[in-house]
Formats: C-alpha cells, structure tokens, sequence
C-alpha cells in the first residue's frame, strides 16, 4: 500500500507535537497497559507496542526500514503503517527504545524502594539499571550510538542524553529550579554516556570493571560537587541595600 505524502507530514507534524509536549511533564510516568489489538491502535499506542520490539531487529538489520518491518510482522501490522509511527526514521525508532528504556529503569526503581537510599547510591542504582534494562541488546546499542554519533544527528544526540539525565534526576527525587537542575543534568549525561562506553567493551563477570568505572566517576562528581558548594558565596556575607537599609531602621540593640 502506498502512502500519501500528506498523510505522512502529518504524522510527523503531531509526533513532534507529542515530542515537545513531553518536554513539560513533571514526572517520568509509567505508561498504561494498551489493551486495543494491533490492527485498532493509534500511532502513539503502535510506536509504543514496537519500541520493544525494534532492537532485537536493529541487531541485525540495522535502525531502518527491515527493523520496522521485520518488527510491524512479529506484531501482526503492515510494514506501511508501522513506518507512520516513526516518521523520523532511525532517530524516532532511537528515540522510542531509549523511552522503554525509561520505564524499565522507573519499574525496577520504584519511589518507596529509593527513598531510603542516599543520593550517590541513588544516581548509581539507576545508572545500573538502565544498563539492565539494555543489556539484552548490546549490539542494537552499538548500532545506535553509531547513529547517532554522525555529526548531522548530534542535536538529536544530545537531547536523548539530556532526557534520560533528566530522567534519573527526577526518579532520585531533585527538585532543583535554579542553575543547579542545569548543571546536575549535564554532569550526569557525561558520566551516564562515558559509564556506556566503558560497558560496551566490558566482558568482566557481573560488569566488575562497569561499577568500578561508574564508582570513581560518582566520587569524581561528589568531589566536585563539595567544591563547588564551597565557593558558593554567602548571602549573608555580601551587601545588601535592603538589609542595610533595615538596619538604619531598626537598629540591632
């Protein structure tokens, strides 16, 4: 079946739509279970029921369109409609995987069970189970950070760091409004991205090298961070005209 160019603008108007709206959910929320047969899912509900699907034929085939067709088959849809629900192509099926990716790491750390960790253990406990969640599929990753690490895909590369660095934070309970929520996402984007490569080439028994690696990145950030704190200036030690002023009025007694 043929599809029409409208169609398939459109698609990709309201996947971009989806995409920035994302941008301003609060939390990372576990999707609902679909309960529609294939043949009846919107294109939201398809990508979702694909996304597990695509690495384990990316493996072989590469992000394209054998991946999603092969995957639209095991599924029970037309290869057709399965590529509507990617209309970015390789990026959108990244895209997609990394989300299940997500809600793995979300399912396997619920709230109550983090809550009485510490913030380094935190951060660590999720960072490992992302790598869980994809361990599965080790050369689908490969391919992928192939993709996109090619120059003309380094925005999208960054965004995908920065959501799954901002991800993490959210699940380890950050609520920081100020430069702060910046700087802890970028810091961990590249400790989360530099703990990638080293595994992807650690054949250690129970990814030894992995933690080890991961650890001293931790105590590195945890290093900085204290110093960090230490040069951040005192507001009671600097002018201020309101207080000042205050104090001509009610003098200290």
């Amino acid at each position: 079946m043929k599809i029409s160019y409208s169609s398939a603008k459109q698609a990709r108007r309201w996947h971009r739509l989806g995409l920035r709206l994302a941008l301003f959910r609060p939390a990372l929320m576990l999707p609902d279970m679909i309960d529609q047969p294939p043949s009846q899912m919107t294109l939201d509900e398809l990508r979702r029921a694909l996304a597990p699907l695509l690495p384990q034929e990316a493996a072989f085939d590469g992000w394209g369109d054998a991946a999603v067709a092969a995957a639209a088959r095991a599924l029970g849809v037309p290869a057709y409609r399965a590529r509507l629900a990617f209309p970015g192509g390789a990026i959108d099926m990244i895209d997609a995987w990394f989300e299940e990716i997500d809600f793995a790491m979300a399912a396997a750390l619920p709230p109550e069970q983090i809550a009485g960790m510490k913030i380094r253990a935190r951060i660590r406990a999720l960072v490992l189970a992302r790598l869980e969640a994809v361990a599965p599929h080790r050369e689908a990753l490969r391919r992928a950070l192939a993709v996109l690490g090619r120059p003309s895909k380094a925005r999208h590369a960054a965004r995908l760091g920065w959501r799954a660095a901002d991800r993490m934070w959210r699940l380890a309970g950050d609520k920081a409004t100020d430069f702060n929520h910046y700087s802890k996402r970028a810091t961990l984007a590249a400790l989360y991205g530099a703990t990638i490569l080293a595994w992807m080439d650690d054949e250690s028994e129970d990814w030894i090298e992995t933690r080890a690696f991961l650890d001293r990145r931790i105590d590195g950030v945890m290093r900085f961070e204290k110093w960090k704190a230490r040069l951040r200036p005192d507001p009671e030690r600097h002018f201020s005209p309101v207080r000042f002023l205050g104090r001509l009025r009610y003098p200290a007694v």
